[in-house]
């Protein structure tokens, strides 16, 4: 097999930086990396000789397809979005921006040549639950919040191009992801930082609220299996954990591992965007993974060995 060329927008960002440092393990990826640096940050990517990083936009046609015109890519990893639930609660045009690069994303692949697309799609698509576990196939979606719409058109996207000009495709639902070089925007992150400053943790409402918690290198892991096996084109893959933790449990876990002597505290409950549950499907994730998941406990203890982008 020659050398392959893999765009990952979003490069700089806490998945996509994990996935490049992933991919950039094989010498015969050649890999260039996007980001507008929005959230995004440099130095979370590894110095590899495999690796080049440019500074652009994907909502901006010209600035891309500059891009895809010089590399001629033979996989896009489409991981470039706004990200954060305040962050995408209070800017909900620049979400629906996202749409644009979507488009652009997609244009650029079908017009060069691509031979298949990554879309990382979101928990988010599925809403407040109507069904648990949640299933790729069985389960209807029920989104509400713009972030959720954009991910939602987004693989109605991926889905009209593959039928329409043969574009191949896989869809990746990610749920709750946490590991190193999160960011605090993020409940682990944020929990972690106060818990390390022996500060109050606070919880939207009772903190009965419950999410499943998939360290980054699980995520990682099973995304590349599907690139490298061929598995999974032209569908869907929740990537996510099966266990599930109330938020409460979540701040009580990371106290204990960290040995903090924080309190807990309640504020109100969040408007919208705070789903009461979230609980994937795991099956097809834990066959591209072909081992035991992380657990939390262990995924807290790696946080706490390198907790460079937690502390101020």
């Amino acid at each position: 097999m020659g050398n392959r060329s893999i765009l990952v927008t979003g490069g700089a960002g806490f998945i996509g930086s994990a996935l490049l440092k992933k991919l950039a393990e094989n010498p015969q990826n050649e890999l260039v990396a996007v980001d507008n640096l929005l959230t995004g940050s440099q130095s979370r990517l590894k110095k590899t000789d495999n690796i080049r990083f440019i500074k652009a936009d994907v909502n901006n046609y010209m600035e891309i397809a500059s891009i895809f015109h010089r590399f001629r890519f033979d996989y896009v990893f489409h991981y470039a979005a706004v990200v954060g639930v305040k962050r995408t609660l209070e800017n909900p045009v620049l979400v629906l921006e996202d749409l644009s690069g979507i488009k652009n994303i997609l244009n650029l692949c079908k017009n060069t040549g691509v031979k298949r697309i990554f879309f990382s799609s979101s928990s988010e698509v599925y809403g407040e639950p109507v069904e648990l576990p949640q299933n790729e196939h069985t389960t209807p979606l029920n989104s509400r919040l713009p972030y959720a719409i954009v991910k939602n058109v987004g693989e109605a996207f991926l889905k009209s191009y593959q039928q329409e000009f043969g574009l191949n495709y896989t869809v990746f639902r990610f749920f709750n992801t946490y590991g190193p070089l999160q960011s605090k925007d993020f409940v682990v992150s944020k929990f972690i930082a106060a818990a390390l400053k022996n500060q109050d943790i606070t919880i939207y409402g009772d903190g009965s609220q419950s999410r499943t918690f998939c360290y980054v290198d699980d995520n990682v892991d099973a995304c590349v299996s599907a690139f490298e096996q061929d598995r999974y084109i032209n569908d869907v893959v929740n990537i996510g954990s099966d266990k599930e933790y109330s938020v409460l449990e979540l701040a009580e876990n990371i106290i204990e591992v960290s040995n903090s002597k924080s309190k807990i505290t309640f504020l109100p409950p969040l408007e919208e965007g705070d789903m009461s549950r979230r609980l994937p499907d795991t099956a097809k994730m834990l066959k591209l993974l072909n081992r035991e998941p992380i657990s939390l406990k262990e995924g807290l203890k790696q946080i706490l060995e390198n907790t460079s982008f937690i502390v101020d």
